[in-house]
């Protein structure tokens, strides 16, 4: 996928994602402040709105980058500054790539993941949005070729998500409640996984 294919690709797929922007606030709000959906779609709205005006001869580094940055500055916002501290991480890993396959998107959501670890103190089981994107990234890498990662990236982050129930959050707002998490379904985790799924109905 080549940068003009990459830009229309994100668009659609965030077009796509703010459908979901009611579900992630009544999630969010079970666990934590319920702002989840307004990041999601004020952030996937700031990008599609900036990759309008980004050069034709952008890198797919560049491309997430102005991603990132839009990202960010849409919402004030943990989560937000976590997403797009993952994607500036992810930008660096696509360096020297000017075709993006399946292996440069798992070297991406592998880099995003272990920036978001780092930023957000958090490791897999703590019931965040890292429960989804580690077996997402491992999905991709497995995988043959960008349709079959992405189907097994969306199944890995179905399962992570359902996982997630019968964890205690320790992390943010929602370590709050401790026990009482349990039994609820994190927001984090499923912004992933149904950006995955926007991506591949938008994009089929």
């Amino acid at each position: 996928m080549h940068s003009a294919e990459l830009v229309g690709a994100i668009q659609r797929g965030l077009s796509e994602l703010v459908t979901h922007a009611d579900e992630l606030r009544d999630l969010d709000q079970a666990l934590g402040d319920g702002d989840l959906g307004i990041t999601v779609s004020l952030g996937a709205n700031a990008v599609i709105e900036a990759l309008d005006a980004i050069p034709a001869e952008s890198t797919p580094a560049e491309i997430a980058r102005a991603a990132a940055k839009a990202f960010a500055n849409a919402n004030p916002s943990t989560m937000a500054a976590l997403v797009a501290g993952g994607l500036l991480a992810g930008s660096k890993s696509w360096a020297d790539v000017e075709d993006v396959d399946v292996s440069a998107v798992a070297r991406f959501v592998q880099a995003a993941g272990d920036n978001i670890a780092q930023r957000g103190k958090t490791q897999l089981g703590d019931k965040t949005i890292l429960d989804a994107i580690m077996p997402a990234a491992d999905a991709f890498a497995a995988a043959p070729d960008g349709t079959a990662g992405l189907a097994s990236a969306i199944d890995a982050a179905e399962k992570a998500v359902v996982e997630t129930r019968d964890l205690q959050s320790r992390r943010g707002r929602a370590s709050w409640l401790q026990e009482r998490s349990i039994g609820l379904q994190d927001p984090g985790a499923t912004a992933m996984w149904r950006f995955l799924q926007s991506w591949q109905k938008a994009n089929a």
